[in-house]
C-alpha cells in the first residue's frame, strides 16, 4: 500500500511539475514584474460589444455573475521560459474561486479568492511560454458565495518569459488602424481616384472600415457595421474646424447635391465636421468592388461625386456629389486607403485586399499608382499593439490589423510596391449616371 501510495505521488508531482502549473511556495522575482491591466488587454466572451453593459470596465473585469463567460488576457513575450502569474484581486461581495489557464489548455491552476473590500495579490500559477508572439491567459469563474465572481484589476507576470514583456499600456481597446499612402506624381492634376476592394472570406469582424479611395478633403469605402448591415461610404469634411457639425457657418458648408437610390446623407461630426453619405448594401467577402471619387472645380468650390460597381449591379452606381466651399478650386490630392476598427472590439482580425489603382487627369489620361508607404496609429507609447501588418500577395496590396495573431511584418512608413497591371479602367466618364 506505501508503495502504491509512493507511486501515486510521485506520478502526480511529476505530471504538475511537466505542465508548469503549480503554485510554487518560493517567493517570486518582483524586479522583473509587468502589471498587466485588464481593460486594454483582456476581452471577455460570449463577446457583448456593448461596452457600457458589460463586466470589463476601466476599473477591470467587475460585476461578474455569468459562469459561463471567460476573459482571454493578451500579451506578446518577447522570449521564452517560465512565467509565473500573480492576480490583482478583490471579493467586496463574498469569496468566489476562478480558474487561470494558458492558451486555452485544459489543464490550469485554481485561486480561492476570499471576501475582502481591498485588493489583495494572490499567485495564480507557473506556465511555461515556448514561442515568442501574443499569447493569452484566460480566466473562468468556477464557483461563488455571492452573485459576483471575485473583480479583477490586473495580473502580475514576472519570470524570464516576463522580461521586456509587450502588452498595450493605453486605455484604447480597439486595434490599430493601418495605412496605405499612394505615391503619385507630385505635377499630377488628379481629376478622378479608382481603386477595388475585396474581403477575404471568413474575415467577418463588426466595426470595420475598410477605406479605399481616401483624399484630402474625404473619404470612401466599405463597412461592416452589424453581424446583419453592411455599407458604401463617402464622405467629405469642412474645411471649418469643428467637431460639432452645427457650428459650420454657411459659408464652409458641404451640401448636397444629389445621392443615388436609397442613399443615406447627413451631416458627420466628432472627427471634423461635414457631409456623410451611405448606402446600406450587403457586399460580400470574396467579391471585387469598384470604387471611383471624381473632382470637379466650380469658382472656389469643388463638387466631389462618388461612385461604386458592384458585381451585384452590373453597373456603376452614384452614391453621393457633394459641393465644398472654400477650396480654391483644387481637384484631388492625398490620396490614401486604411483598415479601421471603429468599436472596442480589438480581439477581432481585420484584413482587407486593395488593389488596381489609378487616377485620371482632366484630360483624360490614366496613370497607375503601383507605390505606396505603410502607416500605423499603433505605437510603443501611444497604442502598444503589434498585431498588424501590410504587404502584396497577387499583386493587390494588403493590410490586417487586430485579433492578436499575426504579427508586425514591416516597420512604419515601409515603402511597398506592387507590379503594375498596365491596363486602365474602361470607364465612360460621360454615361456615369447623375442619380
Amino acid at each position: 500500500m506505501k508503495y502504491i501510495l509512493s507511486t501515486i505521488l510521485l506520478f502526480f508531482s511529476c505530471f504538475v511539475s511537466r505542465n508548469a502549473i503549480s503554485q510554487s511556495n518560493s517567493l517570486p522575482d518582483t524586479t522583473n514584474t509587468s502589471t498587466v491591466d485588464l481593460f486594454g488587454n483582456a476581452y471577455t466572451y460570449p463577446q457583448a460589444l456593448d461596452e457600457e453593459k458589460g463586466p470589463m470596465q476601466p476599473n477591470g473585469l467587475t460585476a461578474w455573475e455569468d459562469k459561463n463567460m471567460f476573459t482571454r488576457v493578451y500579451f506578446y513575450p518577447q522570449q521564452t521560459g517560465n512565467l509565473r502569474v500573480r492576480l490583482k484581486t478583490k471579493a467586496p461581495w463574498n469569496s468566489g474561486r476562478i480558474r487561470i489557464s494558458l492558451d486555452g489548455s485544459a489543464q490550469g491552476f485554481e485561486v480561492k479568492v476570499n471576501r475582502t473590500s481591498d485588493y489583495v495579490i494572490l499567485p495564480a500559477g507557473d506556465f511555461m511560454i515556448d514561442s515568442p508572439r501574443y499569447h493569452y491567459l484566460e480566466i473562468k469563474g468556477l464557483n461563488k458565495a455571492g452573485r459576483y465572481f471575485p473583480a479583477i484589476a490586473a495580473l502580475l507576470l514576472t519570470g524570464d518569459a516576463a522580461r521586456n514583456l509587450k502588452f498595450n499600456t493605453s486605455a484604447y481597446r480597439g486595434a490599430a488602424s493601418t495605412h496605405l499612402r499612394y505615391e503619385s506624381p507630385k505635377d499630377s492634376i488628379i481629376a478622378w481616384f479608382y481603386s477595388e476592394v475585396t474581403v477575404p472570406p471568413g474575415v467577418n469582424a463588426v466595426n470595420a472600415y475598410y477605406q479605399t479611395n481616401g483624399f484630402a478633403d474625404g473619404y470612401m469605402g466599405i463597412q461592416v457595421n452589424s453581424d446583419t448591415e453592411r455599407r458604401f461610404i463617402f464622405s467629405v469634411w469642412s474645411n471649418y474646424k469643428t467637431d460639432n457639425p452645427k457650428e459650420i457657418p454657411n459659408a464652409y458648408a458641404v451640401k448636397l447635391i444629389d445621392k443615388g437610390s436609397n442613399v443615406f446623407s447627413d451631416q458627420f461630426g466628432n472627427e471634423g465636421s461635414g457631409g456623410h453619405s451611405h448606402l446600406v448594401f450587403p457586399w460580400r467577402n470574396g467579391t471585387r468592388y469598384k470604387l471611383l471619387v471624381g473632382a470637379k472645380p466650380a469658382g472656389d468650390h469643388t463638387i466631389f461625386t462618388g461612385y461604386y460597381f458592384a458585381p451585384e449591379n452590373g453597373s456603376w452606381k452614384l452614391l453621393a456629389r457633394w459641393d465644398k466651399s472654400k477650396t480654391e478650386g483644387k481637384q484631388l490630392s492625398g490620396l490614401y486607403a486604411f483598415v479601421e476598427n471603429f468599436g472596442p472590439n480589438g480581439d477581432d482580425f481585420f484584413k482587407a485586399y486593395y488593389g488596381n489603382q489609378w487616377i485620371c487627369t482632366p484630360s483624360g489620361t490614366w496613370i497607375e499608382l503601383t507605390t505606396c508607404h505603410f502607416t500605423t496609429t499603433a505605437g510603443p507609447v501611444k497604442h502598444p499593439r503589434y498585431d498588424y501588418g501590410a504587404g502584396v500577395e497577387n499583386n493587390w496590396f494588403y493590410m490586417f490589423s487586430g485579433g492578436f495573431k499575426e504579427l508586425n511584418n514591416l516597420s512604419p512608413h515601409a515603402l511597398i510596391r506592387r507590379e503594375a497591371n498596365a491596363v486602365p479602367p474602361d470607364i465612360d466618364f460621360s454615361s456615369l449616371p447623375e442619380q
